[in-house]
């Protein structure tokens, strides 16, 4: 039985081996309860992957045979009972599982044992408290037996008895393109500039719920110059801040049309838009048709009551 628990515990060292030498910082090894020498081999390899990550990286050092993501944001919606009814596209791979195998889960299954706790706290508070909302850390668990730490915000969907999860987590997705990187050898002009430009992907991210501030402002806000986080931030994302601003919060507010019966000017408003007409010139650009058009689902007996009271 021990031979067996070593034999697991040596697979997951390999696979983080593997993981990092392709670029990817992201993955933790689970801890288990043994005490011995290769119980610390593990801590020391999830300690060294978050070294490499909050520097190597940061450095602008990227693995030529991979772009590496800094973040993504992925979206889940879960019912009154904590099941998965919806996602964004971009979360089976970024929590490294299939598609199929997503919908109708317990989300508290996709977490790793130390999360547990925390989450079991939120369900608590989201039973009691209709407009309660948090972030924190919570730590899932891929196929592969891997946690990916993400930063999480949770909150009830207005109007609805849904809940929405915004997470944010790091993947690592093929460069198909042969444009040079920091680590194709050539000299790469922005490779300074690449911490402030992650703070500001970060700050987006954050902010989907606001509007955008100016590029001045932007400039000003992360103490550097409106030339450098224009065209840093399309040097390292292949778009501009007001697209992948914009795509990102509609891409939300799609989800939250598509799973829940929340009025579509208050979704508007969740995702920084000041008003509705602007709202739907953005959906319509984007999607090829109004908020209005897309199917809904029906409301359920508890949220037909709800809007009664």
């Amino acid at each position: 039985m021990q031979q067996e628990i070593d034999q697991l515990r040596l697979r997951s060292i390999y696979k983080m081996l593997f993981e990092m030498a392709s670029g990817n910082f992201t993955y933790r090894i689970p801890r288990t309860t043994e005490d011995d020498e290769l119980e610390g081999l593990l801590v020391l390899l999830n300690m060294m992957a978050e070294e490499m990550k909050t520097s190597a990286f940061h450095a602008a050092y990227i693995n030529p045979h991979c772009t590496y993501q800094i973040l993504v944001n992925t979206n889940i919606i879960i019912d009154k009972n904590f099941k998965i009814k919806s996602f964004t596209s971009d979360t089976p791979s970024a929590l490294g599982m299939a598609e199929d195998s997503l919908y109708g889960k317990d989300f508290s299954s996709l977490l790793a044992a130390e999360s547990h706790q925390d989450w079991e706290r939120i369900k608590a508070n989201l039973l009691q408290d209709p407009d309660y909302h948090t972030s924190l850390l919570l730590k899932y668990v891929n196929s592969d037996g891997m946690l990916i730490p993400s930063n999480c915000t949770i909150s009830r969907l207005m109007g609805s008895s849904k809940i929405l999860i915004c997470s944010v987590t790091t993947v690592v997705q093929d460069n198909l393109s042969n444009e040079p990187t920091s680590g194709s050898g050539r000299k790469d002009p922005y490779r300074a500039d690449a911490p402030v430009i992650q703070k500001l992907y970060d700050y987006i991210l954050e902010n989907l719920d606001a509007p955008l501030p100016s590029l001045r402002e932007l400039a000003r806000m992360f103490g550097t110059n409106e030339f450098k986080i224009k065209n840093g931030f399309k040097h390292f994302f292949k778009t501009s801040i007001y697209q992948f601003y914009n795509d990102e919060r509609l891409k939300r507010a799609k989800v939250v049309i598509q799973e829940t019966t929340t009025p579509l000017k208050n979704i508007a408003f969740m995702n920084g838009f000041s008003t509705y007409p602007n709202f739907s010139k953005a959906f319509k650009k984007r999607y090829g048709c109004a908020p209005n058009e897309v199917k809904r689902i029906p409301k359920t007996s508890s949220e037909e009551e709800e809007g009664e009271d």
